[in-house]
């Protein structure tokens, strides 16, 4: 049958997903999009993985692309959400980014839910608690990459990574579109390896960027290197020469945080690492971290990585994303 789209002025790629969506949906014609049912009012399309390790029905029938694990990739895909759709991930073994192509929905990270939107893309950091929830009427439709991290080599994510920022996923889309066409086809080495450069150079992009102003990148490298330090937000302007509103500005534009919830991000990160690869005793590594009372630390870590401390030295089941 033709497709009802064939013939109207499509103007973007965001359309074309709107469109080939709403009709396929209608029309139940979801096997030549390659869709696989996921949780409640989730399918997934595009689906590339590294290896057969993970069982999950999803991913049983996508194809498999060794080179992804030159980068540390577990799987790429598109994935639509229709509301009530949610979905909660412990531990999460990897770096995820989620790039919004169209619609909108939630993320939880930092302990908090965030709207990510259209144009608009959220990385969250691994061996934490993280959430997906669908908002409103329309499909939240998103590229995602998910990494494959261990606990102590450092993650993707940076003291000057974003949480949540502006980013164009077209590019995304189409290198994830072309990756998963190249694997169902010919499966040339030299071609799959072109679409999974541009997939990790457009993720890198937006998780390690250019920092725009010298003097923000200058004071999250001190304040990385000093985090047992008692920092003040009065402190951190003063380090990087710029009045307190300044400061406020440029964080909440570059990182997507404000610069005491940044220090606070930092500092669980660092605690994640010393609770996963050293002996110390909690107490000593909250003074690391920079809380001189471990309960408040135990309780700032729980709200920030979703468990205690204590926890992250039992090794757990967990359903990652």
């Amino acid at each position: 049958m033709a497709r009802q789209w064939m013939g109207r002025q499509v103007t973007g790629m965001r359309e074309f997903l709107f469109q080939i969506h709403r009709i396929d949906r209608e029309e139940g014609n979801w096997k030549g999009w390659s869709f696989m049912e996921d949780d409640e009012g989730a399918r997934r399309s595009h689906v590339v993985r590294a290896d057969d390790s993970d069982h999950r029905p999803w991913l049983a029938g996508a194809p498999v692309c060794g080179l992804l694990a030159q980068h540390h990739i577990a799987h790429v895909e598109v994935l639509e959400a229709i509301s009530p759709f949610q979905m909660m991930r412990q531990d999460l073994s990897g770096t995820f980014l989620l790039a919004c192509v169209a619609g909108g929905g939630r993320v939880l990270v930092d302990g908090k839910w965030l709207r990510v939107d259209e144009g608009q893309a959220c990385l969250l950091p691994p061996f934490v608690t993280h959430g997906l929830r669908a908002e409103g009427r329309a499909p939240w439709i998103s590229c995602c990459v998910r990494y494959q991290e261990a606990r102590d080599a450092n993650p993707m994510v940076a003291h000057r990574s974003p949480i949540l920022g502006e980013f164009d996923p077209d590019p995304l889309l189409h290198a994830i579109r072309g990756l998963h066409a190249e694997c169902l086809a010919a499966s040339v080495p030299a071609a799959m390896h072109l679409w999974l450069e541009l997939i990790q150079g457009y993720v890198l992009r937006f998780a390690q960027p250019h920092q725009g102003d010298s003097r923000l990148w200058r004071l999250w490298e001190k304040v990385q290197s000093r985090l047992g330090d008692p920092w003040t937000l009065d402190d951190l302007a003063d380090q990087a020469c710029l009045s307190k509103e300044h400061l406020r500005k440029l964080c909440h534009r570059e990182l997507g945080r404000t610069p005491m919830q940044h220090v606070t991000f930092l500092r669980m990160q660092k605690a994640r690492e010393l609770l996963s690869t050293t002996e110390d005793k909690v107490e000593v590594i909250s003074r690391k971290v920079g809380f001189a009372n471990p309960f408040t630390f135990s309780n700032t870590f729980q709200k920030w990585m979703g468990w205690r401390p204590s926890r992250m030295r039992r090794p757990f089941d967990a359903r990652n994303i």
